[in-house]
């Protein structure tokens, strides 16, 4: 007879399961509250302690650490010295193992003590599952109540293959790989420590998207499951289905919105290719997205536009007047909503509630390893006025405003802005005066600079960039100063009438 040592937190079906096993010759092994389960609804049961001779002990830490199961599953079928074994020492064998660990997930989010924490830590489940998988060859490993059916299917027809018990044992590994990663993060946290000798890190696959940056390559979504406040938090209201790019361009957007969500102003950002084509600031909706509209009123064209607020009727009417892949809001009018869906793939989707990220770093993966830095969490940066003349408070407003803007952008990045709206932006360059140049010559046919501030990521090294600015009637600069040639640049402005501030922190983002 085969025997099966059932042990399951999540019960979903298996009461089905033991019976269908019952029906193919099946002796069911059980510990605890699945025994109990098991046996109440009629299956034929025999307790742990019937294997073991041996109670459960110490509140249930121990039930299955025992010979008589580990034992039972690891020793080799074809190995007569391991047969010898378990026969002298009357250990009976387990040809099937099924688990499902306890709850420390669960446990964690729902903010139990950490003693309460602590006690959700699977030790037998583990173990017992590391120990079917290594036998794998010999003995069924059964993680995931989705696999219950295609299990039974195989028993019936003749049996699983070495390949479909290999398969499971995969899955098992890389259960129990999670959980110990999730505790891992946990106990990380506890003792505090940011950046540990050992990184553990714990992904799941949520889709395959239709293909990745470039249609020859395929491309998927995966989630951390024990993510904090992740910003990608949002309900899909209409249209397609989400691609690569437009994920890429959502979070883009997302940490744009992030940085104006505790603002007074209404906040619109338009993105394309991973960059800000437009930011505007308003009192409503509408002001918002027309001033961002009107900052560029090409690229914006097969954008993403992201609104931190309720969109109305209004601003669904003009929104609805050109192309978007995506219009992300707080939420929308029942009659802004309708007016929207009629383009059948517009993805409109309706933002959670934007808070303060609570992840610990960025990160980049380089083929094998991996660069980890603090985000950019800078906030309250200093206002050090550095030249003769000092800017205006609606100077220092937009100098605010254009550090949130170009902090954003792919350096080396310049943005130019006044009155809470980006007149123009230059980013992803590997000059900083071809940065402003860029912005400048692509905007100057339309634009009035007279008055605006133009902010920068990182310090002149040159006076150029001031030189050019003032040809065009720019009249304040914020940067993070820190050049061994500040001087010039304070020179020049005081030359050319300008106002200069040094806030002391750059924000390079590559």
């Amino acid at each position: 007879m085969k025997r099966a040592l059932i042990s399951v937190t999540d019960k979903t079906g298996v009461v089905e399961f033991a019976k269908k096993l019952n029906e193919l010759g099946y002796e069911i092994i059980s510990t605890g509250n699945t025994f109990k389960k098991l046996d109440e609804n009629g299956v034929n049961v025999i307790s742990i302690e019937d294997v073991t001779h041996f109670p459960e002990i110490l509140d249930g830490r121990v039930k299955t650490l025992n010979p008589y199961v580990h034992g039972g599953i690891l020793y080799k079928r074809d190995l007569q010295p391991h047969v010898d074994t378990v026969e002298k020492h009357n250990i009976g064998p387990i040809d099937m193992v099924v688990v499902s660990l306890y709850d420390f997930e669960g446990a964690v989010r729902s903010g139990k003590s950490h003693d309460e924490i602590v006690e959700n830590i699977d030790i037998g489940g583990p173990s017992m599952i590391r120990s079917a998988s290594k036998n794998y060859k010999d003995v069924t490993v059964v993680v995931d109540i989705n696999d219950y059916d295609m299990v039974i299917k195989k028993l019936e027809e003749g049996g699983l293959t070495v390949e479909d018990r290999r398969k499971l044992a995969y899955k098992a590994f890389s259960v129990t790989a999670r959980y110990d990663t999730l505790i891992s993060s946990y106990f990380a946290e506890v003792v505090e420590d940011k950046y540990p000798e050992i990184l553990n890190l714990t992904f799941e696959k949520d889709t395959e998207l239709r293909y990745g940056e470039n249609a020859h390559q395929r491309g998927f979504l995966y989630s951390q499951p024990n993510a904090k406040n992740p910003i990608l938090n949002f309900e899909q209201l209409h249209g397609k289905e989400l691609s690569f790019n437009n994920i890429n361009d959502l979070y883009g957007c997302l940490e744009f919105m992030r940085e104006f969500k505790d603002d007074e102003d209404v906040c619109a950002v338009a993105i394309k290719h991973a960059n800000a084509c437009g930011v505007g600031l308003g009192k409503t909706s509408l002001e918002a997205y027309t001033k961002c509209y009107e900052s560029d009123k090409v690229s914006i064209f097969g954008g993403i536009i992201g609104i931190t607020s309720k969109i109305d009727k209004a601003t669904a009417e003009i929104l609805n007047k050109i192309f978007f892949e995506i219009i992300v809001a707080y939420d929308f009018d029942e009659e802004a909503l309708e007016i929207l869906k009629s383009k059948k793939n517009l993805r409109i989707l309706k933002l959670a509630k934007i808070e303060d990220s609570k992840q610990k770093f960025d990160m980049k993966y380089l083929d094998g390893k991996l660069l980890l830095q603090d985000r950019d969490f800078i906030k309250d940066e200093k206002q050090e006025v550095v030249t003769k003349k000092a800017p205006t408070k609606e100077e220092l407003k937009d100098m605010e405003f254009g550090m949130k803007v170009v902090k954003n952008l792919k350096s080396n990045a310049i943005a130019i802005v006044k009155d809470g709206q980006t007149l123009a932006m230059g980013c992803g360059q590997t000059s900083r005066i071809w940065a402003l140049s860029n912005a400048i010559e692509n905007n100057k046919d339309e634009k009035n600079f007279e008055g605006a501030v133009l902010a920068s990521d990182a310090f002149f090294p040159f006076d150029d960039c001031v030189r050019l600015a003032a040809e065009y009637g720019i009249k304040s600069i914020v940067q993070p100063g820190g050049s061994i040639r500040d001087e010039d640049s304070i020179k020049a402005c005081d030359e050319l009438g300008l106002s200069m501030v040094f806030t002391g922190a750059r924000h390079f983002k590559h």
